[in-house]
């Protein structure tokens, strides 16, 4: 593996959100400044930019020059990134108009555009739109970071695992850095090389130069440590991540799971709590209401679940398809029946371990378990050490008599994550005592 150099910007948690798999509602993310790389003249303009400031920039940049190919594509990154960061899809139609623009000011060799369509397409969870895209920009501009990250990010999204290590270890080969060694490290992780994907992770820490890459990738090593059940570390790495960015609201949710998965509910509620005010992503809402659950507040926590559906709605008129979100929420905590159509729906669409999981839970919640059962163990074939998944599988193993799978499933979900959900977790040992007591 080629040694990480210092990257120009990074992509999110989210479509490859290491273990946070509530949500796959992330995108491209920006660079330090929350602008990706831009060409030249808007580069020049967006140096220096603070946080939240790269729209404005370049607006401005546009009115004065409004024939800037290169500006236009940034705005339509930027777009992309502001919705990732605040949680709002309804600037997914603006970047749509952005980076339009800029084909039409430059409809040949427009790699910027090309990519930044691929991102926005991720962002709306069209993978195979993102996939093609990614494709024309490096046929472009084969070195393109933006474009060679979001290719990966499409080949995991549509479950096609083996192509998006290759695509990983080509990208390496040209165009090492952070974003490359961050989806190598999750490529890994799915395939439950979680050692493997540490040590990658360790190495782009340790390569790191701007405050956003420290934060990046510590927060991708703390949400590592999470999903195993290393709380303190996973403290220690967050903290390192806040450290560097103090507001970053994904080093902040891996803080919050951790504080809650040291049983310091308090602590977990009252941090989730502010990030959800500022970023009501669904997985975030699933979280919070489960913590809210878990304090014995059922009200509270009723209205987050509520808020999902409202978040559904703006997706779709950003133009966002909000069915693995919504099958995982609804199946648990809304319309059981919608858990299934849209968990069906988007198991045609992609075959993940992810839409796997999502149908197989939907079915056992609406009594079809047998049916189930292929599909959770389809989710767990590739090794990926997700508690969710097995604790997922257990349930529907003990619903389909198969106790002593059960037992083994819910064993391992419980010492690989012992707090991988306040109400899941909490279902698990119910179901695990049970099983040995009889």
């Amino acid at each position: 593996m080629t040694r990480v150099r210092r990257s120009g910007w990074r992509l999110g948690a989210g479509v490859v959100g290491l273990a946070f798999v509530l949500t796959a509602a992330g995108a491209v993310l920006g660079g330090p400044d929350d602008v990706p790389a831009a060409p030249a003249a808007a580069g020049a303009v967006l140096s220096g930019a603070a946080p939240g400031q790269g729209v404005r920039i370049l607006q401005d940049r546009l009115k004065a020059q409004p024939k800037d190919a290169g500006a236009w594509a940034a705005l339509g990154a930027a777009y992309v990134e502001e919705a990732r960061v605040s949680g709002d899809p309804s600037r997914y139609p603006q970047a749509e108009d952005a980076l339009a623009r800029s084909l039409e000011l430059r409809p040949d060799g427009n790699a910027d555009a090309l990519a930044g369509r691929a991102a926005l397409a991720a962002a709306r969870h069209d993978f195979p739109a993102a996939l093609r895209d990614a494709d024309r920009a490096l046929a472009v501009n084969p070195y393109g970071e933006r474009g060679l990250a979001v290719r990966i990010d499409a080949l995991v999204e549509l479950g096609r695992y083996p192509a998006a290590l290759e695509a990983a270890r080509q990208a390496d080969a040209r165009r090492p850095g952070i974003p490359v060694f961050t989806r190598l490290a999750y490529v890994r992780e799915l395939r439950g090389d979680t050692k493997e994907a540490r040590r990658v992770l360790e190495l782009a820490l340790g390569s790191a130069v701007t405050r956003a890459d420290v934060a990046y990738t510590a927060t991708a090593l703390g949400r590592l440590a999470w999903s195993q059940g290393g709380y303190d570390e996973a403290l220690r790495q967050c903290g390192r991540a806040l450290k560097a960015e103090p507001e970053n609201p994904e080093a902040r949710e891996c803080r919050a799971r951790a504080l809650a998965g040291k049983g310091e509910l308090r602590a977990a509620v009252e941090e989730f709590e502010e990030i959800v005010d500022r970023s009501p992503l669904p997985g975030r809402l699933v979280a919070l209401g489960e913590l809210y659950e878990a304090s014995g507040r059922p009200g509270p926590a009723r209205r987050q679940y509520e808020v999902l559906g409202t978040w559904a709605e703006l997706a779709r008129a950003g133009g966002v398809n909000p069915d693995l979100d919504t099958a995982l929420a609804a199946a648990d905590h809304g319309d059981r029946a919608e858990a299934l159509r849209a968990a069906r729906a988007e198991w045609q669409r992609r075959r993940t371990v992810h839409t796997e999981d999502a149908l197989a839970w939907a079915l056992h919640r609406a009594g079809r378990s047998a049916e189930a059962l292929p599909h959770a163990r389809a989710a767990t074939a590739t090794g990926y050490r997700d508690a969710a998944f097995l604790y997922h599988r257990g349930m529907i193993e003990r619903a389909t008599g198969e106790r002593a799978a059960a037992r083994a499933s819910l064993t391992r979900a419980l010492a690989i994550n012992p707090a991988f959900s306040p109400v899941g977790a909490r279902e698990a040992r119910r179901a695990l005592d049970g099983l040995e007591a009889s």
